[in-house]
């Protein structure tokens, strides 16, 4: 059984590239365009893994980050984020909440294949 990748981004274009990309690589894919969407989607999806944008309209990445891992009734996901910002602080508040993988855009393909086949592999 192929793993469950849910990408949750606000950026059509990126969407459409991470969802082709993860597709390609075999996995079950669904995609949420805000948090709020994300976080009904994470009951019914049940993923392996969230590709977590950090800028989004409704709740932020961060956001959402905080209420799957304190969450009991959710399941717990490895959470890889995504951002255009590359500052260390925003990586630390990332990794403080609980993000197993921080990944700066724009990012070549090969590596984030790399980051999410590492991420599931520690699962």
């Amino acid at each position: 059984m192929s793993a469950r990748v849910l990408i949750v981004d606000d950026e059509p274009n990126i969407v459409i590239s991470l969802e082709f990309l993860m597709r390609h690589e075999g996995y079950e894919v669904e995609v949420a365009s805000d948090g709020e969407e994300a976080l009904e989607l994470l009951a019914s999806f049940q993923p392996d893994l969230v590709l977590l944008d950090v800028m989004m309209p409704k709740l932020s990445g961060f956001d959402v980050l905080q209420r799957i891992r304190n969450d009991a009734e959710l399941p717990n996901p490895v959470v890889v984020m995504l951002t255009a910002r590359g500052r260390e602080a925003e990586a630390e508040k990332g990794k403080a909440l609980g993000a197993d993988e921080y990944v700066t855009k724009p990012f070549a393909t090969r590596d984030l294949v790399a980051v999410v086949h590492r991420a599931l592999e520690g699962r």
